[in-house]
């Protein structure tokens, strides 16, 4: 399996970048962000480059892969709906529409949260942009498209998010995620779980195109 990934310095992505390169069946990783994750490994090949809206000066890179897994993105908060759009659904999409022309029998799974709008017209305004990002997604052909949408994440492996808001938030809440990923398993989940669940869909495909939590953890364990 040869992987791309987008956002590998994100926290989600630093954990899908570990479940790559521990994954025996995964035979190249590449990473795709305005800059290097740090990492040193023989899987690993790393992409840095500026603009995320146009791609035609990596284009020769990005070519004859089986997956691309897109945890790139950035909070709503202080951002009016078209700066928040052109962030989220113009770099998702332009990404997407070079992968689909290069790889048609790529498997993209793209990471939205808990809450999205597949109508596109709900009052929340990151929901309704990650929806129009997800249809998007959904009508581009490659052989599959996967929309993960976790909710709680409990980071396993020291990764840390970028934004200074959740890294509070992951502190504050650290003590308390074990405990309510036991009492609620449908809403909080590992970032091993996510990793994990990526590859899983890879090889083995999922029954729905829109995975919540539980759907997610499923795939992570093989269900």
């Amino acid at each position: 399996m040869r992987v791309l990934i987008f956002g590998a310095t994100g926290m989600v992505g630093q954990a899908v970048l570990r479940e790559c390169l521990l994954d025996p069946d995964v035979e190249i990783v590449e990473t795709v962000g305005r800059a290097a994750t740090g990492v040193k490994n023989a899987k690993l090949r790393e992409v840095v480059h500026a603009d995320l809206w146009n791609y035609a000066a990596i284009e020769p890179n990005m070519s004859g892969f089986d997956a691309c897994f897109f945890c790139l993105g950035v909070s709503s908060v202080g951002m009016s709906e078209p700066e928040y759009e052109r962030l989220t659904y113009g770099i998702t999409i332009a990404a997407a529409e070079m992968l689909a022309r290069l790889n048609p029998s790529m498997t993209f799974v793209y990471v939205s949260g808990a809450g999205t709008d597949s109508s596109e017209k709900g009052k929340v305004m990151w929901a309704r942009v990650k929806g129009r990002t997800e249809n998007a997604l959904l009508r581009l052909p490659f052989k599959a498209a996967y929309m993960f949408r976790p909710g709680g994440i409990q980071p396993m492996h020291g990764e840390r998010s970028k934004t200074r808001a959740y890294r509070i938030g992951y502190l504050l809440a650290k003590p308390m995620l074990p405990l309510l990923r036991r009492m609620f398993p449908g809403s909080v989940m590992t970032t091993e779980e996510i990793g994990r669940a990526m590859i899983d869909v890879v090889r083995r495909g999922a029954p729905k195109k829109i995975l919540e939590t539980s759907d997610i953890r499923a795939c992570a364990h093989g269900q």
